[in-house]
């Protein structure tokens, strides 16, 4: 959550984070055998190095101080605090052991804090997907990836040794629409093809008609759409037949299946499996529906993770908030009727696109407030900033983490993976990182 810009010479920036260490979602949402993505971390670095930029970690807005003490002391404020929540089911057997979010997944092997006792069990030998977003491939890909290729990866240690003893096949990948809907991006898709040591399971049967379809669709999901008609359709050519024929762990869509509650195990105490029902379209194009055909169809796992995308939070009652939108009520950026308060990212605009669009729209915030500023919109005369905020937040025995401090810690890691080939060992205990520093 921050105030910014680099538009303006005298503005100063400071930085509020509720973990310890900074990066949020690079470092917590990127997995971890996709490095060249974690590259924007170069140019954080840079701006938190600036003299006119603070970063104050270990700090929850809305519990460790609040919106309104925030305004009273800034000029302006920018909430960019994502969408932390993952969008429930809402089936039966949801709560069995052995569902569990794809959000909650990815935090455990990227070492989100709140995470790390996750501990999947990994003995079945099938996983069931829910969702067809770039998050389910992913979580698909981290589970099939031989451990041997996620060695020299920021992976926490701790989800090496639980993937290395994994039993898991086969990973199902569920949608209630079709190929024409799915919401993954092609370089996910073609990674997952060329996984070592696995094959995709297509149903030519589900691309039927198809080719004809594809004629009107913008080009990027044109490209996609052919990528999975080839893999599903075209026999392969001698050397991907091989390596098909040798791999020991299979992926596969299912699509036009809407699920309907998670099966216990005879004793009742686990997932054993998902009930699904059959869809079929309705409408055209983007508003296509996926209505129940009235069929059944149970599909047996061992592990469920639902990635039906996610939801923010209210953070603080002084802040509207739509929780039906599940964002928080802005014009551009503006927060209605909260003169001074802004929003960007995910809590603008809800829980869809990439870090690049996700960056777009921050600087498109950043000129809103830049416009309200020159048009004398926002408070004039001098404000505290971060003193005033230091004071309360000393009151309430809170121990801000400095971007200095994350230096420290980022040694650590790094120290720790040197031995093991990894590029860092990330910490994964809050308690252990405020030690280490002295707290």
């Amino acid at each position: 959550m921050e105030d910014k810009d680099r538009e303006h010479p005298q503005a100063h920036v400071d930085i509020y984070e509720k973990q310890p260490v900074p990066f949020g979602l690079v470092r917590f949402g990127v997995a971890p055998d996709h490095p060249e993505v974690k590259n924007v971390i170069n140019t954080f670095t840079q701006t938190a190095h600036s003299g006119r930029c603070a970063f104050w970690g270990n700090v929850e807005v809305g519990r460790d101080v609040t919106v309104p003490e925030l305004r009273e002391a800034y000029h302006a404020v920018v909430l960019s605090y994502g969408a932390e929540d993952h969008r429930a089911l809402e089936i039966p057997g949801e709560e069995l052991p052995g569902v569990c979010s794809a959000r909650a997944f990815v935090g455990w092997y990227n070492g989100l804090p709140e995470n790390r006792e996750l501990e999947p069990d990994l003995s079945c030998d099938t996983a069931v997907i829910l969702g067809q977003g770039n998050v389910a491939l992913d979580v698909a890909r981290i589970l099939l990836t031989p451990p041997e290729h996620l060695e020299r990866t920021d992976i926490t240690k701790a989800a090496l040794g639980v993937l290395r003893q994994s039993q898991v096949k086969t990973v199902w990948l569920v949608g209630r629409r079709g190929p024409l809907q799915v919401a993954f991006t092609i370089k996910e898709l073609r990674e997952m093809i060329q996984l070592p040591g696995s094959r995709p399971i297509l149903d030519p049967v589900d691309f039927l008609g198809l080719q004809d379809k594809i004629k009107e669709v913008p080009r990027p999901r044109k490209r996609l759409t052919e990528l999975l008609l080839r893999t599903a359709t075209e026999k392969p050519g001698p050397e991907e037949a091989a390596r098909r024929a040798s791999a020991s762990r299979a992926w596969g869509l299912r699509f036009f299946r809407s699920p309907q509650q998670v099966l216990p195990s005879p004793d009742g105490r686990r997932a054993a499996g998902v009930r699904l029902a059959v869809t079929r379209l309705e409408g055209v194009g983007e508003a296509t529906r996926a209505v129940p055909t009235g069929d059944m169809e149970d599909l047996p796992c061992g592990l469920v993770l639902s990635s039906v995308g996610y939801k923010s939070r209210p953070v603080d009652p002084s802040v509207p908030f739509d929780s039906k939108l599940g964002v928080i009520p802005n014009v551009e950026g503006r927060v209605m009727d909260v003169p001074g308060l802004y929003c960007s990212g995910w809590v603008k605009r809800g829980p869809t696109g990439v870090i690049a669009t996700t960056m777009t729209d921050s600087f498109l915030t950043g000129q809103m407030l830049l416009q309200d500023l020159k048009a004398g919109l926002l408070p004039s005369g001098p404000r505290p900033g971060y003193a005033a905020i230091q004071a309360l937040l000393s009151s309430r025995g809170v121990r801000p983490v400095s971007f200095s401090d994350w230096e420290k810690l980022d040694a650590e890691e790094v120290a720790r993976g040197q031995g093991t080939g990894k590029p860092r060992e990330k910490l994964v205990d809050p308690q252990e990182m405020l030690r280490l520093l002295g707290h």
